[in-house]
């Protein structure tokens, strides 16, 4: 019976996640030699390989792997990544040849496709002037696109992407290790087990079976196995202090929307946009959340036509849409002018009443109501005569459920923003501080239709249709 070993199977998990974070063989391995990881120093990228493309660490099992009918055994043992991880790997790995080993940093290396192939395009590199210039190339359509042409069109989701990327480091990764999936029990007991084991040690050399450094070199083991799931144990409650929950994301996420409108400069100068990153910082974002770039010509221009993101990223983002902590921006015209709401699935009751009193801890956000009239594809509710930014409409009812075809001719909404009068501008530094490094924690609940202000002259709002 295969089982995990809980004394070393981290090792094995970090080289995963080490990989899938856009690390070659040989960098995981110099890292490995560097910390002397189970006190080897001669840890090399053959090995590293292995361990990526065995099939056993998705748990399942392949017999036979060398012979022409190899049979597979899907499931046998507990996985130590998940199966999406693994497969994510093995596309990376399938284009990750070290012919593509070079110097230069290729921010799209491996991720755009060929316009007219679809093949995944090269890199190459000139220098002119003493500047240097990149490019993407299709040898079987004799076609070269500059990079400056994708990082054009790539800059109108990388404002989304850097976001996403600090929610990520941000929320997704405590809760990932506050949540992880081995019970303290299990450890626990791993220890009770190790520590049996060397009471028999002690035992076998006050018999005679083992000599002094026979004994000393068992203990060693045995003590330094406990040593590291006492430390697993250590960490797992350090991170118990992180108890974001994705309620946490949509109210940070909301602060954020509201500081970058009203503190713009502030805003610009602490987070990290696009522009600000190194060409290495940028590979590594593009590595990490994306998976493939499609391209397309319109005459002799180069133009993205389509991002793909991970599953592995896409598919959290997109679970926290449907539970109504994530927001998707959505084209809409006010009158003669075009811009942007920010839209959410249904919130609970309970939860928006939550919200909103979170909020007023830095903003003084107001409520109210909209109907949407399907046929009209109009929404009525008061917003640019007093002069109002919306920071986000959700619906009040569940109609994925209650509406699943889209049959219905009105829908309600209800609306968080904020007037102009209510807003203030601060310029002291703690306080700025709060508004950009702290989360607004308030479990006080009030029901959130007793924050509703009444529209009092209503206007038309168009959506455009995606």
């Amino acid at each position: 019976m295969l089982v995990p070993d809980e004394a070393t199977k981290d090792i094995a998990i970090r080289i995963f996640e080490l990989y899938h974070n856009g690390l070659s063989y040989q960098k995981i391995a110099n890292i490995y030699n560097k910390e002397q990881v189970l006190g080897k120093t001669n840890w090399g990228d053959n090995t590293i390989f292995h361990i990526i493309e065995n099939e056993i660490y998705k748990g399942d099992f392949v017999h036979g792997k060398r012979t022409n009918k190899p049979t597979y055994y899907p499931d046998v043992v507990e996985p130590l990544v998940g199966k999406e991880m693994w497969e994510e790997c093995q596309h990376q790995k399938r284009n990750n040849s070290r012919a593509y080993s070079r110097t230069l940093t290729y921010i799209f290396l491996q991720k755009c496709l060929c316009p007219k192939c679809g093949k995944i395009l090269g890199g190459k590199a000139c220098k002119k002037k003493g500047h240097e210039y990149f490019y993407y190339y299709c040898r079987d359509c004799k076609l070269n696109i500059k990079e400056t042409e994708i990082e054009r069109g790539f800059k109108e989701v990388v404002d989304q992407l850097t976001e996403y990327d600090s929610i990520v480091n941000q929320f997704f990764v405590p809760m990932v290790i506050k949540n992880f999936d081995e019970p303290r029990e299990k450890i626990y007991k791993e220890i009770d087990v190790q520590k049996q084991r060397l009471e028999r040690a002690k035992l076998a050399y006050v018999d005679g079976a083992f000599t002094l450094d026979d004994y000393k070199a068992k203990a060693k083991t045995i003590e330094d196995t406990i040593k590291s799931l006492e430390e697993k144990i250590s960490n797992a409650d350090k991170f118990e202090v992180f108890n974001y929950s994705a309620k946490d994301i949509l109210v940070s996420r909301d602060v954020a929307f509201l500081n970058s409108k009203i503190h713009p400069k502030e805003y610009q100068e602490r987070i990290k946009t696009w522009n600000k990153r190194t060409r290495e910082e940028k590979a590594t974002l593009v590595m990490n959340y994306v998976d493939t770039i499609e391209l397309e010509l319109v005459g002799t221009e180069c133009f993205v036509k389509n991002i793909n993101f991970r599953e592995s990223i896409a598919k959290p983002c997109n679970e926290l849409y449907d539970k109504g902590y994530i927001d998707r921006p959505t084209p809409a015209i006010f009158g003669n002018v075009v811009g942007e709401l920010r839209f959410s699935n249904y919130i609970p009751e309970e939860e928006v009443g939550e919200i909103i009193m979170r909020l007023k801890n830095f903003y003084n956000v107001s409520y109210t109501e909209a109907t949407y009239y399907v046929k009209n594809q109009v929404f009525f509710f008061n917003f640019v005569e007093d002069n109002s930014a919306i920071v986000r409409v959700f619906p009040l009812e569940d109609y994925y459920k209650k509406d699943p075809n889209v049959k219905m001719e009105e829908y309600r909404f209800g609306i968080i923003y904020i007037t102009e009068e209510n807003i203030v501008v601060t310029k002291d530094k703690d306080e700025l501080d709060k508004l950009f490094n702290y989360i607004p924690d308030d479990t006080s609940f009030m029901p959130f239709r007793e924050l509703k202000d009444v529209p009092s002259k209503p206007i038309r709002m168009e959506l455009i249709k995606k």
